[in-house]
């Protein structure tokens, strides 16, 4: 997480919320992302995989929608607070179907219950900086 708020203060951030919010924010979608794309991959080669496709599906989403948040938090800045606020809305569904699908799967697949964990993770740093971006 230091590297990216180091990443985040280099840059100079044009988005006015305080740093380590979007620094964790970040970071916590990033790893999301990465387990999310991780446990489609799983899912995909488990021998169940056609009853898995609803759940493949919604991690390949939450990959994404994740990912596209990231991009839109780096490079964003204060005149793009409605489109970040639409993203951002977007990013808290996603991770939160995620975060539910996953941990149905938790206590039989190891990568499921991973990327729960993240999705988790990166649905609370979405509604912090959520809160932080409300007026």
């Amino acid at each position: 997480m230091q590297h990216t708020r180091e990443l985040i203060d280099s840059v100079g951030s044009r988005l006015s919320v305080d740093s380590d919010v979007l620094a964790r924010t970040v970071h916590a979608l990033s790893a999301c992302a990465q387990a999310s794309s991780a446990c489609a991959a799983g899912m995909l080669a488990d021998k169940d995989a056609d009853s898995l496709r609803e759940a493949i599906t919604q991690n390949l989403d939450c990959a994404d929608v994740t990912h596209t948040t990231v991009q839109l938090l780096l490079r964003g800045d204060d005149a793009q607070r409605p489109l970040i606020g639409a993203q951002l809305a977007a990013c808290l569904i996603a991770c939160r179907e995620a975060r539910d699908v996953c941990g149905r799967h938790a206590a039989h697949r190891e990568h499921c219950r991973l990327c729960a964990e993240a999705a988790g993770q990166a649905t609370e740093a979405c509604e912090n900086l959520g809160a932080a971006l409300r007026p």
